[in-house]
């Protein structure tokens, strides 16, 4: 397999287990820009997995779409969502297919999005900040580097990472209304569990 069949094969197999890798509550960072969030919004969930984050929104009747490249996290997101009575508009896609130019949102969303190494990563928060309306909103929450000395969830490798430096400048297009970097108890299922080196980020499109 290539190196993307196997990260594909990689994920795949680690949704494929019993119950929820990530948990179903949403990303206590994303609940918490609660107030800036109103029904009738269009969203979109970058690499949402499992569809915890996407459910959330959509039960705040914002119109969300969500896409991952995993066919079995997207089946564990579809179950969830009908459980819940909620509708989200799932993609099976790729970050580096996806088609950031076809529809305009008003909040982007993507939380420990971070597999892409630095010139992938580049385009997709090129991308994330193109799909955005003029005063859109993007909300981002990742690891910053110090992560690598907790060992309690995301990429082993130090240039997956995020830094305050990094967001300001690949986001300088955008306000930034929020950006602040943080340890906290990170307690979001088996993946994500225990004291974290975390950095969130809240912008506008102008």
């Amino acid at each position: 397999m290539n190196g993307g069949n196997q990260e594909l094969h990689r994920w795949n197999e680690r949704f494929s287990a019993d119950g929820y890798v990530f948990g179903t509550r949403p990303n206590e960072f994303l609940r918490a820009q609660r107030d800036l969030l109103a029904p009738g919004m269009r969203a979109l969930c970058v690499a949402d997995g499992e569809g915890r984050n996407s459910l959330w929104l959509a039960t705040l009747g914002l119109q969300v779409t969500a896409f991952d490249f995993s066919p079995v996290a997207l089946a564990k997101a579809s179950k969830l969502a009908e459980a819940n009575n909620v509708r989200v508009d799932h993609r099976i896609a790729d970050v580096r297919d996806w088609d950031w130019d076809a529809e305009p949102y008003d909040v982007v969303v993507a939380i420990f999005v971070q597999f892409a190494p630095p010139a992938q990563r580049a385009d997709m928060f090129a991308g994330m900040a193109r799909a955005l309306k003029p005063g859109g909103l993007l909300i981002i929450q990742g690891y910053r580097p110090e992560q690598l000395g907790y060992g309690t969830g995301g990429p082993k490798l130090v240039n997956n990472l995020y830094t305050e430096d990094l967001l300001r400048q690949d986001f300088a297009s955008l306000q930034i209304l929020h950006l602040a970097a943080h340890d906290e108890v990170v307690d979001e299922g088996p993946g994500h569990s225990g004291m974290s080196a975390l950095i969130d980020l809240v912008a506008r499109k102008k």
